[in-house]
């Protein structure tokens, strides 16, 4: 039986089991991505790459470590954190198959060797897959003292943190969201059911509680946007949490989150009806999350509206929400173009060349993908 097929008849049952004869899109969202032995990220099968369902920015020529090592070796100067002699903690969260880290440090340790001399890297990622993976990419780091890994509970207990760098790349946009659809002018919640007769899952509409999170963050957004008739939106919550509880437990640091997405206003704007959930398989992109449940990967747009405002409420300041593209070239990217001819298109150099390029067109890696800069406390 196919793991999809025994992911789907563990949901039915849950479904089942609950009172509504039905769950929100968010749980079933969380089983298929999270589920312990089923889940899509705490499987085994490659996700990244060829032989994956979808590329990354880390895909890209190794460019995008490259030029974080650069802009947290700057962060790591005399003049921001006191002398060259302090350490700084660099946190990544859901690392995956460790290729960011990997380019990252291998960077940092190549050209700023005072800096990797007094820098340790913590890896917060809950699938034992991706941990192994982790420490083949970062065996050479690893042997020194440099890499450790901690769970989230594990970090905050360890806290406050000084001197540290959170960073994510493609994280938030992964956790599961609520989907709300608006009905004569009612936010209702999307849920799931089981249709019998079909033998599929179908989609059912669901009161939201008052007073609950879920409707605290409706209500907030339609003081901020006209939501319309028959639009049908996606709300994480999970996010926000997420810099809540990092800002709490960092001290004197900064997060960096990477990933696509953009203001409220753009997110559940008019011409966003249909929401933005979208799945990828095999580097097909759908709409149907029902389609194999635990196989595809299932992403929303980032509200980093709703980021920036969670960080504000735990005393972090937005530093800078700006697009890839301008991250990229304000750190350096441009300086990594050689000028040298080649008649091989695939020499060394003419690949380099061709993935500084990729990063900067002005496609979806570009300026879809944003980068916010939050910090916090004294840095000296």
């Amino acid at each position: 039986m196919p793991n999809y097929n025994k992911l789907q008849e563990i949901i039915r049952e849950i479904i089942h089991q609950s009172p509504q004869q039905a769950i929100s899109f968010r749980d079933y969202m969380e089983l298929c991505l999270y589920h312990p032995e089923l889940g899509y990220y705490t499987g085994s099968r490659d996700k990244v790459g060829k032989t994956g369902d979808f590329y990354t920015s880390t895909s890209i020529g190794g460019l995008l470590g490259e030029v974080l090592a650069q802009y947290m070796a700057g962060q790591a100067s005399q003049e921001v954190w006191g002398t060259a002699a302090q350490s700084l903690t660099l946190v990544e969260w859901g690392g995956g198959n460790g290729g960011l880290a990997q380019q990252l440090l291998d960077e940092l340790k190549r050209s700023y060797g005072d800096v990797y001399a007094h820098i340790s890297y913590i890896s917060v990622e809950i699938s034992p897959h991706h941990r192994r993976l982790q420490a083949e990419k970062l065996a050479e780091h690893l042997s020194v003292g440099r890499v450790s890994w901690m769970t989230e509970a594990e970090w905050e207990a360890c806290g406050p943190w000084q001197r540290t760098i959170v960073f994510s790349n493609e994280f938030h946009d992964a956790l599961p969201v609520h989907q709300v659809q608006i009905k004569q002018g009612q936010a209702q919640e999307i849920g799931v059911a089981w249709d019998e007769s079909e033998e599929q899952f179908k989609e059912v509409l669901l009161p939201i509680q008052p007073e609950s999170a879920l409707d605290t963050y409706i209500r907030g957004l339609e003081a901020e946007v006209r939501l319309l008739d028959n639009q049908r939106l996606e709300v994480n919550l999970e996010a926000p949490a997420w810099i809540s509880r990092v800002g709490q437990n960092l001290d004197s640091g900064q997060i960096v989150a990477i990933d696509y997405g953009d203001c409220a206003a753009e997110i559940y704007g008019e011409h966003r009806m249909n929401g933005t959930l979208m799945c990828y398989r095999n580097h097909v992109a759908a709409d149907d999350p029902y389609t194999a449940p635990g196989e595809q990967d299932m992403t929303a747009h980032v509200n980093f509206t709703a980021l920036i405002r969670a960080g504000l409420e735990v005393g972090m300041h937005a530093e800078k929400l700006m697009t890839q593209k301008q991250f990229l070239v304000e750190n350096g990217l441009l300086d990594k173009l050689q000028d040298a001819y080649s008649a091989d298109p695939f020499s060394p150099i003419a690949r380099r060349n061709r993935a500084v390029r990729q990063l900067l067109l002005s496609d979806q890696m570009s300026e879809l993908f944003k980068v916010l800069i939050l910090k916090k406390g004294e840095l000296l």
